[in-house]
């Protein structure tokens, strides 16, 4: 059930783009890179996914009570944001801001605040794909250039892709044999797709920094 509401494959994309900001940094130090992937993970693969659980609608309320679900949020919140600090006082404050940032965008997004203004696929896809490549490299080289910016519109437009095509799939499975629908595999399929093409740029510039 845990491995079900933490979405492991999206985790796992979003803990990739990490990576891929990092390796694309002029020098890579693999313990920043691979201690800001825990941050994410626990931050985005727990407390993100247990606090959009609690809205309304949402179909982990069946099996998680909403204060179960927020402590589970904190769970994973408060080992990321110390983590993430350490990280951010010893090697790259620029990370202080961007951190901010996804902080109000983590608060925001998954319980949408401010009448849901900032639960869209837009603002999904630059909190979801394009900061993390920022604090991927940032982490590595405590700054935000045009290298970075570029990676992170890679983040953005393959999370755009991704999010576009989750919640129409989502709304299909809901209707009665609609996840055995046609349309319902093109989107599974664009799914699957898009999670391993980040996974495998990920892989393919590790390879390449550890043998190239």
């Amino acid at each position: 059930m845990f491995a079900g509401l933490t979405f492991y494959p999206y985790t796992l994309m979003n803990a990739s783009y990490i990576l891929i900001g990092s390796l694309i940094a002029p020098v890579v130090h693999f313990d920043r890179m691979g201690m800001m992937a825990i941050v994410y993970i626990l931050a985005v693969g727990v407390s993100a996914h247990a606090l959009d659980a609690t809205g309304p609608n949402k179909p982990w309320g069946a099996f998680l009570s909403r204060r179960q679900l927020q402590v589970l949020a904190l769970c994973g919140f408060i080992p990321s944001l110390g983590l993430g600090l350490y990280l951010a006082l010893a090697f790259a404050p620029v990370l202080i801001p961007l951190g901010l940032i996804e902080l109000f965008l983590l608060f925001a997004y998954n319980l949408e605040l401010f009448g849901g203004r900032f639960h869209t696929d837009g603002w999904f896809a630059f909190s979801w794909g394009f900061l993390p490549v920022l604090v991927g490299y940032a982490v590595q080289a405590n700054v935000v250039d045009p290298v970075s910016v570029g990676g992170g519109l890679f983040g953005f437009f393959t999370a755009l892709v991704e999010i576009s095509a989750s919640r129409p799939y989502k709304a299909l499975k809901k209707q009665p044999e609609g996840s055995a629908s046609p349309l319902a595999a093109k989107f599974e399929l664009i799914l699957k797709s898009v999670v391993a093409s980040v996974l495998a740029a990920a892989l393919f510039l590790l390879l390449l920094n550890i043998f190239g």
